[in-house]
């Protein structure tokens, strides 16, 4: 049997903590891997630390290993994309931070999966052992209220550990072009035939999440626009049904007027009414920027990364 041409992209942003760590880990699983060839794509997302220079001598070390460093703060999906489109060469790809909350252990599973025929191989966390409780609220929160509003299925504790084959890559390679990509969702729309690997994540070993509420509203906001438009539809629903609302009220006033002539003059009733409705206003308008923000974002065409250098392994 042939070996099978594995790479491993790991996105990478202020790590010079742990990175050595994880490259450590992560080579002595590859290493137990029998008739695999493996590498490693490490991802610099621009640091203000010494993460780069640390991954150059990983790099200048180790064959198998080669850093992307972008020109700028591209985010994470960009630069999960940014390796993919690197290692189309590859039969299989496994994404995995660089955190070391995603075992590198794990990878034999995802393989054995992979040789059983399945195309994705996504991880489900179980649970994290110094997960914020206010953060899994929002994230649960966040993905019921996807999984209601698109079509869309998707594992609340899924994470972005995972593995697609080749052919997935290509797909995602050639045929999506979005710049606001939500990778979860896309890979649950690609389809072909996935499974779920349950693990349990470990508490960080140095520096800190780079996740705050601010980019995960960010990456709630994309998700929820690339794969639902319900939200527009929610608007017409409530525009209808305070329409009427209003109507009846009109209906209300008008027979007062005619029954009852000491009617008070009604300066509290038309305050209410009309900050209810501006409000209501506001809340639509708003709901209709993010998604012609959104179609800003696509029509310019601005490359969704820049490659400043690529470092790799010299005898």
């Amino acid at each position: 049997m042939p070996a099978i041409k594995l790479t491993i992209i790991s996105p990478v942003f202020n790590e010079q903590e742990v990175i050595e760590s994880f490259h450590a880990r992560l080579t002595k699983t590859l290493s137990s891997l029998t008739e695999v060839e493996a590498k490693v794509v490490y991802v610099v997302d621009r640091c203000t630390d010494n993460t780069l220079e640390v991954l150059r001598s990983v790099a200048m070390s180790d064959p198998r290993a080669k850093v992307i460093a972008l020109s700028s703060r591209f985010g994470h999906q960009m630069s999960l994309v940014a390796g993919i489109d690197a290692s189309l060469d590859s039969e299989v790809i496994i994404m995995m931070d660089s955190d070391l909350q995603h075992p590198p252990e794990l990878i034999p599973e995802m393989i054995n999966n992979f040789r059983r025929g399945f195309e994705v191989v996504y991880t489900i966390r179980q649970d994290t052992e110094d997960i914020n409780p206010f953060r899994k609220l929002l994230g649960n929160l966040f993905y019921y209220t996807l999984a209601k509003i698109s079509r869309i299925p998707m594992n609340a504790n899924a994470a972005d550990f995972r593995l697609i084959s080749g052919r997935v890559a290509n797909i995602l390679s050639t045929e999506f072009n979005e710049r606001n990509m939500f990778l979860r969702g896309i890979f649950a729309f690609i389809g072909f035939d996935q499974i779920g690997v349950e693990y349990v994540a470990r508490k960080r070993e140095g520096g800190h999440s780079k996740y705050s509420l601010s980019k995960m509203f960010q990456l709630a906001t994309a998700g929820i626009i690339s794969f639902s438009t319900k939200p527009l539809k929610l608007g017409i629903f409530i525009g209808v049904g305070f329409s009427l609302f209003a109507f009846i009220i009109a209906i209300w006033t008008v027979l007062e007027f005619f029954l009852d002539k000491s009617l008070p003059s009604g300066w509290t009733t038309l305050v209410v009414l009309l900050l209810l409705f501006s409000g209501i206003q506001l809340i639509v308008l708003g709901i209709i920027g993010l998604y012609i923000g959104g179609i800003f974002e696509e029509v310019k065409g601005r490359p969704r990364y820049i490659i400043n250098e690529i470092v790799s392994y010299k005898k």
